[in-house]
């Protein structure tokens, strides 16, 4: 439904206005959600790899509650935190050699979810192989800790990426969690769907990061782009070029990849003429909050964090709610739709042709999914389990250049 003056009366008073709904199918994350059953068919970033180690946490992803260890031996478990005999939370436990320990009797359990031990029984218990953890596979690639939350007997390959395979020398791939560059929290308090189709929105730069907040990135992203979309097999890509004073064009190839990867080339123009070397995964926590996961390259590992803006010299979360209220950001812009937006009373326009492809997109893919089908840029070939980058800056001679 989209509202228009008829929707609210003929005064188009607010005391008229009945607001609209949530596109559910599409926002929400939990289990057996449309979505949420998408977003599990495939291996989703959950944590750091610096971050698991032998002190328990607890980790939201989806939606669920679950914990995160790294054994003695080194190796990752992520399980349902409810003890199975008892009920005690396992991020009390005391993490050992082979697995973990609950801390009310004893019970240990390795990072799939087997019972090796349990003290109070006889025999450390003659029946433990009767009871098993809930528990999820987990996998180590990048500096990040990636789980698989779907069907066991659908699991895919974990893919390796191609701009972080073959890295010169001198270079690194480094994982950060801190959250937007333009600033905001590390976890973001509301539902990801406001920024997930926010990539594939590239008009609100010229207008949002630089005629109403001041430019915040390199002049070349202040000019008003001309836009083109199309479908990939597994996305959205959008590619606009931007005609500059001194006769050049330059050209951004932005792409969201299903279920939630968005290859974004960089706003300060540190990378031109080449694929995207930054890629992030915006990742549900639930339904009101979620992170960005972000890989990237450089030959420096404090690369984001010192990218990160400011604001005559201060960072975003020391600004007063005043300085928000004058220079907004991301964060601001999409914070504010709510913790769900109430997509129905969207007035989507010309502009709009990348959310309106996208959501189309989503909800076929989820349509694919609830009657049996595979969503689609999954692997399970070793030998073919690479995504393939082509967004990114570059400079061209006329609009007839494809650099892809």
């Amino acid at each position: 439904m989209t509202l228009s003056i008829e929707n609210q009366g003929s005064s188009g008073s607010a005391y008229d206005f009945v607001p609209g709904q949530a596109l559910e199918n599409l926002a929400r994350v939990g289990r057996g959600t449309p979505m949420g059953e998408v977003l599990r068919r495939y291996w989703q970033p959950i944590s750091l790899s610096s971050k698991a180690t032998r002190t328990p946490q607890n980790v939201r992803v989806l939606g669920e509650d679950l914990v995160l260890f790294r054994t003695g031996k080194g190796k990752v478990g992520l399980l349902y935190p409810r003890c199975c005999h008892r009920g005690a939370s396992l991020f009390f436990g005391g993490v050992e050699e082979e697995g973990i320990r609950c801390c009310y009797h004893g019970w240990v359990f390795d990072t799939e979810g087997h019972c090796l031990e349990q003290p109070c029984e006889p025999e450390l218990g003659l029946h433990r192989d009767r009871v098993r953890q809930p528990w999820y596979p987990v996998q180590e690639l990048y500096g990040m800790v990636w789980a698989y939350m779907g069907p066991p007997d659908r699991m895919p390959i974990l893919p390796r990426i191609d701009v972080f395979e073959d890295v010169p020398a001198g270079e690194g791939v480094y994982a950060d969690d801190s959250g937007f560059s333009g600033g905001g929290p590390a976890e973001m308090d509301f539902n990801w769907l406001s920024h997930w189709e926010n990539v594939v929105d590239p008009f609100h730069v010229p207008i949002l990061h630089a005629r109403f907040s001041g430019n915040q990135f390199v002049p070349e992203m202040a000019v008003l782009p001309e836009v083109s979309y199309s479908y990939t097999p597994s996305g959205v890509r959008q590619e606009s070029q931007r005609r500059l004073k001194d006769g050049r064009i330059f050209q951004r190839i932005t792409e969201v990849v299903m279920p939630n990867l968005r290859v974004v080339p960089d706003v300060m123009m540190r990378t031109v003429d080449a694929p995207c070397d930054t890629l992030g995964w915006v990742v549900p926590v639930d339904d009101e909050n979620f992170k960005i996961f972000t890989l990237f390259r450089a030959d420096d590992p404090n690369l984001l964090k010192n990218m990160k803006a400011t604001y005559s010299g201060r960072l975003w979360a020391e600004l007063s709610e005043e300085e928000h209220q004058r220079t907004p950001g991301d964060y601001e812009a999409q914070s504010s739709q709510g913790k769900i937006s109430l997509h129905t009373d969207d007035h989507l326009t010309t502009t709009d042709q990348g959310v309106t492809m996208l959501r189309r997109l989503m909800a076929r893919i989820a349509k694919q999914v609830a009657e049996g089908q595979d969503p689609p840029g999954l692997f399970f070939d070793e030998a073919d389990a690479v995504i393939k980058v082509s967004g990114g800056n570059y400079w061209v001679s006329d609009t007839t250049d494809d650099p892809s």
